[in-house]
């Protein structure tokens, strides 16, 4: 057991989450330090630049780097507010019939991966929230893909629920705890994508589990009240 979860066991509920969640906002604002201040820092750089020289190797080289820097400010910033909004019950559910294999595919041309393959029954359609659902797919994509690693993903009905499995980088030991500030950076953006899954997740009525080899994103096949969700 860490001393960091030994130290919140002996105070109290109240103290112990305060201090959780001081330890959560810690690792978000150097998550986004790093990005915001390589941006500011490369973009002053390149204002410096002769105008000869802006178009040129140098230039673009600052260029780049800026922008790269400022996507990883994005998805950071995009997943953390998302869970925030989720967690203080701030965002509408609005579900629909969303075909499982169309969202997946969306998702596989939006994430940078070094190759996906899916297994998705044709014309599986679940009852939920599309944009949600999207949202959680595109971050298990990407924290299963780090490192260039090819991803697997297969959707399947399990009981009265859908089940995502995504096999690629293996789930480390406490993938699923809340970060804290002493969490590794993550270059790509994406240090806080486990935990806004897990809150969509959450918000759709299922869960977000690992095994020694892959994440499983389990919903209901209806998130609402639609009786011919399923179909």
């Amino acid at each position: 057991m860490s001393e960091r979860v030994q130290e919140v066991g002996t105070q109290g509920p109240g103290e112990a989450s305060a201090r959780l969640r001081g330890s959560f906002l810690g690792f978000v604002a150097h998550e986004v330090r790093n990005p915001l201040s390589t941006a500011l820092w490369s973009a002053e750089l390149l204002a410096r630049l002769p105008a000869e020289e802006r178009s040129g190797p140098r230039g673009e080289k600052l260029a780049g780097m800026c922008l790269r820097a400022l996507k990883r400010l994005r998805i950071l910033v995009e997943d953390h507010f998302l869970a925030e909004r989720l967690d203080a019950s701030g965002l509408p559910i609005r579900c629909d019939a969303v075909p499982v294999r169309e969202v997946i595919g969306a998702s596989q041309a939006k994430v940078e991966s070094a190759g996906l393959s899916i297994e998705v029954e044709e014309g599986f359609t679940i009852f939920t929230d599309g944009g949600l659902f999207e949202r959680a797919i595109d971050g298990l994509i990407a924290v299963a893909g780090r490192g260039d690693v090819p991803v697997h993903l297969h959707a399947a009905r399990e009981g009265d629920s859908v089940v995502v499995r995504v096999r690629g980088c293996p789930p480390e030991p406490g993938a699923l705890d809340l970060p804290h500030k002493g969490t590794a950076s993550d270059p790509t953006g994406r240090g806080l994508a486990l935990h806004m899954v897990q809150r969509v997740a959450r918000a759709l009525g299922g869960s977000l589990s690992t095994s020694p080899h892959e994440y499983l994103l389990s919903l209901p096949l209806s998130s609402g009240n639609d009786p011919g969700a399923s179909g």
